[in-house]
């Protein structure tokens, strides 16, 4: 572990990006609606298409994407510095969130002329939205052994087969699906490919499934006999694997993996300062601390990212440290809270609390599982 770490250098903001950041929380205290703590911390699933506008009218939605296309052409230093805040407040950024982070630098990277000129611009300005194609029914996060089938024919792919947790696939416009084009699924990486669906194709259905908290962020997805174009394909095919595994760099990076329940822990800071309780202060330290160290470590593999690196490993790592801490914060608040408050913020407390520890099993599920991860991890450390 300490090999794989050592390979990640400490790398401070630099103060391009860092002066982003007052922009940020300038536009944020104008433009971001007025929630409750209980909503605010949704803010991985609060889907607000007009939110999500006015970010791409800032210049702030497709920030790393080439300027040529609609993006601000910044780094992904900029980009940490912006997705900090946003989670930092809650606001709500799963309208954009995918396309913006995986889709658009993934099309960027890989796409022909005429998909990047398609729909880089219309990431950029907020009016498409992505959802991720991954997981399936019997696969979990062994994306090797998915299924589904593209098969080449005369007007381009005829998609047919079934994916599942499949985040706001009900409000986006399109997919970018791993798909099998040929060989078995016995044959594993060898024969997948990433294909663009549009989901207003007949053929496709698309069924919420409502969670423990009442929301329905996920989706099934069905793929009947449906119709693409030879334009679908994303890179070349049979290149999937390689090309998902770029994409899995970019979605496991960043402060996405460490601010989950930061919503949470900054009510319950309130809470105690409101009471002039300092009996926590170990456990408050506890998690600052960690914190901090995570937030280096997320730092560490945006810095790999900026210099055109695909930090799969390290990303892994982060996002298993990450998501650890992220169910943590429930716990131990829970364990320190007394469930009789009756004062408007304690009752606010108790409410983001019962929502964030309903949600925290899931934090270490998306993404890739835990133990997905942690055999990654062993391989990049050569123990398996």
């Amino acid at each position: 572990m300490s090999h794989l770490l050592g390979q990640l250098q400490l790398a401070p903001l630099p103060p391009q990006a860092e002066a982003l950041r007052s922009q940020v929380k300038a536009f944020l205290a104008e433009a971001l609606p007025s929630a409750a703590a209980r909503q605010r911390a949704r803010s991985w699933m609060g889907f607000d298409a007009a939110f999500s506008r006015k970010l791409a009218q800032r210049g702030w939605v497709g920030l790393t994407l080439p300027a040529q296309y609609g993006g601000a052409e910044l780094d992904a230093f900029a980009r940490y510095v912006l997705v900090e805040e946003l989670l930092a407040v809650g606001a709500p950024v799963a309208a954009h969130w995918i396309a913006d982070r995986q889709s658009g630098p993934l099309i960027a990277k890989f796409g022909t002329e005429a998909q990047k000129a398609f729909y880089l611009p219309r990431i950029c300005r907020a009016e498409t939205f992505f959802c991720i194609g991954m997981s399936e029914p019997n696969s979990g996060s062994d994306l090797a052994s998915v299924s589904t089938r593209a098969q080449a024919n005369a007007g381009g792919w005829l998609l047919n087969g079934q994916k599942i947790w499949t985040t706001h696939a009900h409000h986006c416009q399109y997919m970018i699906a791993l798909v099998r084009t040929s060989g078995q699924k016995e044959d594993r990486q060898a024969g997948l490919s990433q294909l663009i669906v549009d989901l207003s194709l007949p053929g496709v259905s698309v069924r919420p499934i409502r969670d423990l908290s009442g929301d329905a962020h996920f989706s099934e997805v069905f793929f009947d006999q449906v119709q693409l174009g030879a334009d679908a394909l994303i890179g070349q095919e049979g290149s999937g694997w390689a090309q998902v595994n770029a994409e899995l760099a970019f979605e496991r990076s960043g402060p996405e993996r460490i601010y989950s329940s930061i919503v949470l822990f900054d009510l319950w800071l309130q809470v105690l300062r409101q009471g002039g309780d300092r009996s926590q202060a170990a456990t408050v330290g506890r998690l600052s601390a960690h914190l901090a160290t995570l937030r280096h470590l997320s730092m560490a593999v945006t810095a790999r990212l900026v210099q055109g690196e695909s930090p799969v490993i390290e990303a892994a790592l982060v996002k298993d440290l990450g998501t650890e801490f992220e169910q943590t914060i429930p716990q131990l608040i829970a364990a320190c809270t007394d469930p009789g408050g009756t004062s408007a913020l304690e009752l606010e407390l108790a409410a983001t609390l019962a929502y964030v520890t309903q949600m925290a099993p899931s934090f270490s599920l998306r993404g890739g599982t835990r133990e997905i991860l942690r055999s990654m991890i062993a391989r990049g450390l050569d123990l398996r």
